[in-house]
């Protein structure tokens, strides 16, 4: 049980850590990545703020991904719950002015893809399962294997940035350097410190409420035995 909650407290740390990344790159005002592009503009065209719009957009996306009967676990559905909230808290707790410089901006928004790489090897690193969008990728190439699964990443990123681009989500220099730089930077970021997220072993819902019920007291053990 301490094991299981440890590590959901390692995935909230991770998040917030990715969140504050996150924030940079909105702060540094160049244009955003589709996926908080799309955020912006719903929030832009509805009462909710950002925060809130990206939670609604994750958890569809967790919907989605659960109708594609891809592995959920417990790290996907507190993702989906926290990360646009926690972005939303640095967005509000800034007091900086806006900023105004293209370059300044770059430098922030790359700053912004450290922050971001390093929550993640956090997050990850708890192995329950990675977060909706990359669920959905994930879903969306199983259905699609002749087309390579950076054309498909491509291919959703395209039609995100299109929906926020119309609903008047920001874009700009920034949106271009997140589609590609991103992870450029998360990769040097995992060769600095020695991560590499393909050997994980993750656990879904029902291996981590297997493991919960295994770490029962003997007592507990014993009664369901009899």
């Amino acid at each position: 049980m301490k094991k299981i909650i440890s590590e959901w407290v390692r995935i909230a740390a991770g998040l917030l850590v990715f969140a504050f990344g996150v924030h940079l790159t909105i702060y540094a005002n160049i244009g955003l990545a589709p996926w908080d592009c799309l955020g912006m503009g719903i929030a832009k065209n509805t009462p909710i703020n950002y925060g809130i719009a990206m939670t609604c957009v994750a958890v569809t996306v967790l919907l989605i991904d659960i109708l594609m009967k891809e592995r959920i676990g417990f790290g996907t559905i507190i993702d989906a719950l926290l990360t646009g909230n926690f972005v939303q808290m640095f967005n509000s707790l800034n007091p900086l002015a806006e900023n105004e410089s293209t370059l300044l901006g770059i430098a922030i928004m790359l700053t912004g893809f450290v922050f971001m790489a390093i929550g993640m090897w956090i997050y990850m690193s708890s192995r329950q399962c990675c977060g909706p969008r990359d669920a959905l990728l994930v879903a969306l190439g199983k259905r699609m294997p002749k087309i390579p699964i950076g054309v498909v990443e491509i291919l959703l990123w395209a039609i995100v940035l299109l929906i926020g681009f119309l609903l008047g989500g920001p874009v700009g220099i920034g949106t271009l350097i997140s589609t590609f730089g991103a992870g450029l930077v998360m990769q040097l970021v995992y060769n600095v410190i020695r991560f590499e997220p393909r050997k994980l072993v993750h656990r879904d819902v029902f291996a981590v409420i297997g493991e919960l019920r295994a770490s029962k007291n003997p007592a507990d053990r014993e009664i369901d035995a009899t």
